[in-house]
């Protein structure tokens, strides 16, 4: 049955009046619509003022410790309807129910995280930034600093391929910041964001404005933010360039986070041996990351770099395994990997690929052309956003080749080769411009230091993949939240994350100078 989506705004749900600018979400196995949404006629202005005013106040009174313990009820929340969660997240997102539970367990992880963190900072609400310092000749004059929350509202951006932990991610650390937020989903895969925020205002878990929702087009918001407000998007390149040039961010010099495309890299050691851990290790990291979401995850390995004496063992490895991965409804537990989530991304991604082939690859395996999925009945042929998984070779590679230009953000990776030394290896990974993450095997101590030193200074997260760590490891694809995510150059020049490091992003360092006790009177320490 259809539905209608709703935005939540001063306290309320409310709907856009009319359908001129309505727009459909869709089953991507099926191309069935599932809901509407319009924002037509919302007065944001309002809405903001309301997020500030009421919210932003409720938030600054508390502690570090109480708006943890908030996150704490928020994180609950979502476990425990994580079977609905999922169920929506197949129909809507396309995701199998391994790729569903990836996003809702890493949203209700994150609100943990920073719900500890929360307790760890304890009964205060202002942040002491290092030590004081001596100004004067006397013992009594110091200067310090310190961190408070920012008076403005959050406006969280989210992209379509994480719902639910783009919301949680982005929210959890605003709100422990003392930061109200409105959060805007991508329109396409909102069901989850929206079934989220009717858990939380169901339960009344969150002071009144504290959280605001809009589902659909943002109108004029964004030409209402103010200096004290923060912006935070994820997506494409394209549109991060858009929201920066608007003229009320400019003009107030709103502070602006962006995490935009990335040609995320994996090199392999010139020491890795076939069938060893380190090398299993490699090509479960390619193979998980060109099948999970599709592909479409903004961490996801695209760009595969090996010695050119194992480039054709490592191909056959990949394709071999990409060769069993059965791609249909996603609501099946026999298939691997379902549609991408929309008609324009699949578009995007068969362009993405004759372009590669066009210009500088060749097709290992895969291809640009829309396939039937498994599954799907004989009354669905013919619809549903799925292609196969893909793997490009690229046996000449250079800087300027797509490849290393243009991201295919869909189940495509393209290998290439390098001559084994670090410098080479190096000067290949660089040529993305910037990324979120590379990740590198090798047991070769000094091939990965003079490597990662090279490549460390265009991403925000470098992961080694060595024989001591193979067990346990965490794929380069998973975002953590005590660690940095975000990336300089191509991948936006932001930075969310990191434990403590993302609160500061929500809040204004100020320096004080004055009597040393007053100082620890006020900030604490």
């Amino acid at each position: 049955m259809m539905i209608e989506l709703h935005s939540y705004l001063k306290g309320e749900w409310v709907r856009g009046r009319g359908d001129v600018h309505a727009a459909a979400l869709v089953n991507p196995a099926s191309e069935d619509v599932l809901a509407n949404v319009s924002t037509d006629g919302i007065d944001f202005k309002s809405a903001l003022t309301y997020a500030r005013d009421r919210g932003g106040a409720s938030l600054r009174r508390m502690t570090f410790a109480s708006r943890g313990e908030l996150l704490r009820a928020m994180s609950r929340a979502i476990h425990a309807h994580r079977d609905e969660l999922i169920t929506t997240a197949i129909a809507n997102g396309g995701n199998t129910r391994s790729d569903a539970k990836f996003d809702i367990d890493g949203a209700s992880g994150t609100l943990a995280a920073y719900a500890d963190i929360g307790v760890e900072l304890g009964d205060t609400n202002v942040i002491a930034d290092g030590e004081s310092v001596q100004l004067g000749r006397g013992a009594r004059l110091f200067g310090a600093h310190m961190f408070v929350p920012r008076d403005g509202v959050a406006v969280h951006i989210n992209a379509f391929n994480f719902p639910a932990w783009g919301l949680a991610e982005k929210a959890a650390v605003a709100l422990l910041a003392g930061v109200p937020v409105i959060s805007k989903p991508a329109t396409s895969t909102a069901l989850v964001a929206e079934q989220i925020v009717r858990i939380f205002t169901n339960e009344k878990l969150i002071p009144d404005g504290a959280f605001s929702f809009i589902a659909g087009g943002t109108g004029d918001l964004l030409g209402m933010l103010t200096g004290q407000d923060i912006l935070a998007f994820t997506g494409s390149s394209t549109t991060a360039a858009s929201l920066r040039g608007g003229k009320a961010i400019l003009t107030n010099s709103v502070r602006t986070n962006v995490e935009a495309d990335s040609l995320n890299s994996a090199v392999l050691g010139p020491d890795v041996e076939a069938g060893s851990d380190v090398m299993n290790l490699f090509i479960n990291d390619v193979v998980r990351d060109m099948t999970q979401k599709t592909g479409q995850k903004c961490t996801a390995i695209r760009r595969v770099y090996v010695p050119s004496a194992m480039l054709d063992d490592v191909i056959g490895r990949i394709s071999e395994r990409l060769a069993a991965i059965r791609v249909g409804d996603p609501a099946r537990d026999d298939v691997a990997m379902g549609p991408v989530a929309t008609a324009q991304q699949l578009k995007d991604v068969s362009e993405g690929i004759v372009r590669a082939t066009t210009e500088c690859a060749t097709v290992v395996c895969g291809g640009p052309k829309r396939i039937d999925g498994i599954g799907c009945g004989a009354a669905a042929s013919g619809k549903g956003y799925f292609i196969e998984p893909t793997l490009l070779v690229n046996k000449s590679p250079s800087a300027t080749d797509p490849i290393h230009t243009h991201e295919v953000f869909g189940p495509v990776a393209t290998v290439m080769p390098y001559d084994g030394s670090s410098a080479h290896a190096a000067a290949l990974v660089r040529a993305g411009d910037g990324g979120l993450v590379a990740s590198v095997y090798s047991d070769d101590k000094e091939f990965l230091k003079s490597l990662i030193v090279a490549v460390a200074p265009y991403h925000g997260r470098i992961t080694i993949g060595s024989s001591k760590v193979a067990s346990q490891a965490i794929p380069p694809g998973t975002v953590l939240p005590s660690m940095v995510h975000g990336g300089p150059g191509r991948a936006g020049g932001g930075e969310e994350l990191g434990g403590r490091r993302g609160l500061a992003f929500y809040m204004q360092r100020v320096a004080i100078q004055g009597d040393r006790a007053l100082l620890v009177t006020v900030r604490g320490g």
